[in-house]
């Protein structure tokens, strides 16, 4: 199967620090592949470094069959989007969503801007009342189905999900996921998720990389996640704090 990403060799710095050491992986074209582990184990720069946003960076970052520069990439938007943890701070404060929607079109001059942004709040579950509202207008769930719909505007392949449900009360962080696993399911997308919720793995990742130290320590199927069949210790710790009943490795 085609990787949709490929990193190989990755290292990853702020400064003179290197945060995220020697990172290889495939994700296959339209698999869910998570990044877990503790804050600070460098997931979220790994998203930072694919998508343009952390470019001091040594190694290989392939998206799509196209070798990612450091520069940044007008194109690369056509192909993958990144969606934050805070869909409050990610939206403009004084920008309609229509505004927000139509944005990403009118930048890559692409038409029919109408029908493109009442179909994409369609698609994540708006009724079109919201398309003159601004952020603060709208919950947190919707927000972060605007902030969806922003994503996908572009039609991309691919899309970075950066703890997507984390600043969300429970009860929407569960509408949010089958919004996604939907949204997968009909548009043939690819996901790369950055989380800590092991249970969200469960529920909308095929395989997971445990992170640890800005290191990948083990890659495991999401099987061996629900059994708790996970082989290195740090990944059996990770499991056991998430409520897990952990089994032989």
């Amino acid at each position: 199967m085609t990787a949709a990403i490929h990193l190989d060799n990755l290292t990853i710095s702020y400064g003179p620090t290197a945060v995220v050491h020697s990172v290889s992986f495939d994700v296959a074209a339209g698999e869910s592949f998570a990044l877990v582990g503790e804050s600070g184990s460098g997931k979220s720069t790994i998203l930072k470094a694919i998508s343009g946003l952390a470019p001091d960076w040594t190694g290989t970052i392939t998206v799509d069959g196209i070798v990612r520069a450091h520069a940044p990439d007008r194109a690369f938007a056509r192909t993958c989007q990144m969606v934050f943890q805070d869909p409050y701070g990610s939206l403009h404060p004084r920008k309609t969503v229509d505004t927000c929607l139509a944005e990403p079109l009118a930048i890559h001059g692409i038409g029919g801007r109408d029908g493109r942004v009442k179909d994409m709040l369609a698609a994540v579950g708006l009724d079109q009342r919201f398309r003159f509202r601004f952020p603060h207008q709208l919950s947190g769930g919707q927000r972060q189905r605007v902030a969806i719909a922003r994503a996908l505007m572009l039609e991309p392949r691919l899309l970075l999900l950066d703890e997507p449900t984390s600043a969300l009360d429970v009860s929407v962080q569960a509408e949010i996921l089958n919004l996604l696993k939907k949204l997968r399911r009909e548009q043939g997308l690819t996901y790369l998720m950055v989380t800590h919720n092991l249970p969200v793995v469960s529920f909308l990742c095929d395989r997971l990389a445990v992170m640890r130290h800005g290191r990948i320590v083990e890659v495991a199927g999401v099987d061996a996640l629900k059994t708790g069949r996970l082989e290195e210790p740090y990944s059996r710790e990770l499991y056991a704090a998430s409520g897990g009943t952990l089994q032989p490795a």
